[in-house]
Order: C-alpha cells, then sequence, then structure tokens
C-alpha cells in the first residue's frame, strides 16, 4: 500500500501495541489478560505494519524468523511446567521463586506460572505471524 499516512501511523501503533501486549501479558494473572490475548495484541501490531508497509519490511522489523519464535515459545513454556517437576512436584505446579529476597523483604516474586505465560506469548505472536505473512506474500 502506499499511503504515507497509514505508514507513518503503522510505525507508532507497533510500537504502541507491542507496549499495550506486554501490559496484558504481565496482568494475566490475576486478572483479564494473559499470554494468549498479549500475544495476538503484539501481532495485529505486526500485521497492521505488513498490510502498510509489505511483509518483507515487517519481517525485517521482526528481526528474527516468526518460526523461530514461536518455536522458542514452546521450550520456554515447557521449562515453565519442567521447573515443578525440578522441584519434586507435579508437572506444571505453581512454584514461586523470590529474587533478592532478605530478612525484611520477600524480594520480586517470579512465578512458573509467569514464565508459562511468556512461552504461550511467544507462540502465539509467532503462529500468527507465520500465518499472516505466508498468506499475504501468497496473494
Amino acid at each position: 500500500m502506499n499511503s504515507v499516512i497509514l505508514m507513518a501511523g503503522s510505525r507508532i501503533l507497533v510500537a504502541l501495541l507491542l507496549v499495550f501486549s506486554v501490559f496484558m501479558l504481565l496482568r494475566g494473572h490475576n486478572e483479564p489478560g494473559g499470554g494468549f490475548i498479549g500475544g495476538l495484541i503484539g501481532a495485529v501490531g505486526f500485521v497492521i505494519y505488513a498490510i502498510a508497509c509489505g511483509t518483507s519490511s515487517a519481517r525485517e522489523a521482526l528481526r528474527v524468523p516468526p518460526e523461530t519464535v514461536a518455536a522458542a515459545g514452546l521450550g520456554v513454556a515447557l521449562l515453565g511446567g519442567v521447573w515443578a517437576a525440578v522441584d519434586g512436584d507435579a508437572f506444571f505446579t505453581g512454584q514461586w521463586l523470590f529474587l533478592g529476597a532478605t530478612e525484611d523483604s520477600k524480594g520480586l516474586p517470579l512465578s512458573s506460572v509467569l514464565v508459562f505465560d511468556v512461552g504461550v506469548y511467544l507462540v502465539v505472536f509467532g503462529s500468527i505471524l507465520s500465518l499472516v505473512f505466508a498468506l499475504e506474500e501468497e496473494v
């Protein structure tokens, strides 16, 4: 597409949608959101960019093939499940790690649920972009 307004606006929209997708990912444990909806929102940003500037420009902006992103997401999601098995609990049991914990404070909590959600985010983001890029390149 040759619309200068859409090309300029899509660059801003990609940044805004990626920030919003990370926000949705991080708030998704206790409220609506999570890895799936965050991945969809992030992918929509790149889909808009691909429509405005072309698939090759979107692939260059992504810098990593979307198939690789999806495969890495599967590994991260699996890591979230294996974390519990390493601690001796059932597969995918929620585990907590408190980074920087002292006697006065709990520290920064990191859960296996968040690790799994990040994996789901990457899988959805990579798969949607793989499908859309393949469809757009055929047309």
